[in-house]
């Protein structure tokens, strides 16, 4: 080519070139504008939503979608204000995750976005000074791109991206899409929790109506508690709830009330008010929380009943610590959010209707037993002023008649019938003594000895026994039986404690015409034919002391069933 025709083409290939930068600006400027409008769609769709749990979904989707990344995640910081509560992962599968094994807490590199919430990103995450590397199974990551979430002045959690697709790395371009999606995240997060925080009030309020219907129809104590703690477990999200009420004569608690997972096991345990997480509720009347129950060193006493769970928190039934009637302790899943301050206030009101719920229940139980000791009170002046004098009367009228009659064996049959009569009067006269007694004026009952050494067998057994009774126990049966009768129920209750191993024991006391007959049965390892039997000698000996007897048995389904019984009539003659 002459250098006439070279010096002729430069215009063109100047042009050419002059071409080439605008058709490279305008396509910048497509993709910046194709980015602006995915932004503005992935803000307009992050905003439209109102579930929490979707709306940080879609931020960590939109994020990775954004700025062409291969992993993204969103971290949410829990209440201490140094680890992740909450961990979100796009890019990884279900498999993958599970063979990485537990999420990230908030150490090493992503815990510097929250110790320093500023955006930060690297070329290399590995190169950092705080980077602890992956764990094993873990992909392979190089670039990071990290940006805090802000909502109103609080910083929520934070942004991670790695690995831009193509092997570039992250520039001020993509740190300023996420930054501008982070504030629309932060905005779409506190609408989202505003609403469920309005939704959760609404349920909360509609709970509150249907406990007091349920107070002011006169249902049952039982229900009313079942219904406390299921609402509060729906609400709360809780995977347990357990209502759990002191155990008279005792320092320790027992789950009266249990609803969620395995609460069949759950219902009857004895819960110690030392070393548990319901007995610190119970102690202090305020509420007492924990990020995990099943692993928090402070809560190890009592029995195993929280493997599986996580969060939890007790929340005592009162207004004060003297005043606290019991422990509402609700708790969810291992790996669930922690009961933040703003669903411990709603709670607080809700333990407030389970208290009442519990004193109005006293209250009746105080109005029957006054209507109880009134109605007695009116059989005994009943029995005294109209059925003894009658049967007195007749009395005299057959002795008056016995003269008259001439047969030698209708005579016998009237006098007979006279002798009926007198043991009869003699009878209701000791009735009427029993309906009158006090315990402050004639010492506790025997009802009243044997219930309460029944309720306090349950902290040494870990489970409240079973007891049924039934006669004339606190007339008929005598002070001296009655002492035997306590000291076989204690001996057999301790020994169900140290050697049976029993999840059930079931406590019998009869009284009839002729006999006291006490029954212990448990479903344990049965009594061994080689082991010590100091404890049944005793017991056999002082049913022998009272003319009475030691049967003991093996159930068909197993355990042991001690029967001892002891004469009454016999005793009343001594």
């Amino acid at each position: 080519m002459s250098v006439e025709e070279s010096l002729s083409r430069m215009p063109q290939m100047r042009l050419d070139e002059l071409l080439e930068e605008l058709q490279a600006r305008i396509n910048a400027a497509r993709g910046t504008r194709d980015r602006v409008h995915s932004l503005l769609e992935v803000v307009v769709s992050v905003g439209r939503e109102l579930d929490l749990p979707q709306v940080l979904r879609r931020i960590a989707e939109a994020a990775a979608q954004l700025v062409d990344a291969q992993y993204a995640a969103l971290g949410v910081i829990g209440p201490d204000g140094r680890t992740l509560s909450q961990f979100l992962t796009v890019g990884l599968t279900e498999e993958e995750i599970a063979r990485i094994g537990p999420l990230p807490a908030g150490h090493g590199l992503l815990g510097e976005l929250i110790r320093n919430p500023e955006p930060l990103h690297l070329t290399d995450l590995g190169a950092h000074s705080v980077s602890y590397g992956f764990p094993a199974h873990h992909p392979p990551m190089r670039t990071f791109l990290g940006v805090p979430i802000r909502v109103r002045d609080e910083v929520f959690g934070n942004l991670y991206l790695t690995d831009k697709r193509g092997g570039q790395d992250f520039d001020a371009e993509d740190e300023a899409v996420i930054s501008t999606l982070s504030v629309a995240a932060g905005v779409a997060i506190d609408n989202a929790r505003l609403y469920e925080a309005s939704q959760r009030q609404r349920r909360w309020l509609q709970a509150n109506a249907e406990i007091t219907n349920g107070l002011l129809s006169g249902k049952p104590r039982l229900e009313v508690l079942e219904l406390i703690a299921r609402r509060a477990g729906e609400i709360i999200g809780a995977r347990v709830a357990d209502v759990s009420v002191p155990v008279a004569g005792t320092d320790d608690l027992v789950v009266e009330l249990a609803v969620g997972a395995d609460d069949d096991t759950r219902r009857g345990l004895v819960v110690p008010v030392e070393g548990t997480l319901s007995g610190a509720a119970y102690q202090t009347g305020t509420p007492v929380t924990t990020v995990g129950l099943a692993d928090d060193a402070r809560f190890t006493a009592g029995p195993r009943r929280f493997d599986g769970l996580g969060p939890a928190v007790a929340v005592p039934l009162g207004a004060a610590a003297k005043d606290t009637r019991g422990v509402l302790l609700l708790a969810r899943a291992e790996g669930e959010p922690v009961f933040t301050e703003g669903e411990l206030q709603p709670l607080l009101a809700f333990a407030g209707q389970a208290a009442l719920a519990l004193e109005l229940a006293e209250r009746r139980r105080d109005a029957e037993l006054l209507a109880l000791l009134e109605d007695r009170d009116r059989i005994a002046r009943d029995l005294h002023d109209l059925a003894i004098q009658r049967l007195f009367a007749t009395g005299m009228t057959l002795q008056s008649a016995a003269r008259l009659v001439e047969h030698a064996g209708a005579a016998e049959r009237v006098q007979r019938a006279v002798g009926d009569l007198d043991e009869t009067i003699k009878i209701i006269r000791s009735t009427i003594f029993g309906l009158r007694a006090r315990e402050d004026e004639t010492g506790p009952s025997l009802r009243a000895r044997v219930a309460r050494a029944v309720g306090e067998a349950g902290s040494a057994l870990g489970f409240p026994p079973r007891l049924s009774m039934e006669g004339l126990l606190d007339t008929d049966v005598p002070p001296a039986v009655a002492d035997h009768v306590m000291a076989a129920l204690g001996e057999t209750l301790s020994n169900a404690a140290r050697h049976a191993h029993a999840t059930r024991v079931e406590v019998s006391l009869q009284a009839t015409a002729d006999e006291v007959v006490l029954t212990v049965t448990d479903n344990g390892k049965g009594i061994p034919a080689d082991g010590r039997r100091s404890g049944l000698q005793n017991l056999g000996e002082r049913a022998s002391s009272v003319g009475g007897v030691l049967d003991i048995r093996t159930p068909a389904e197993g355990g042991s069933q001690l029967i001892w019984r002891a004469p009454l009539a016999a005793v009343g003659e001594a």
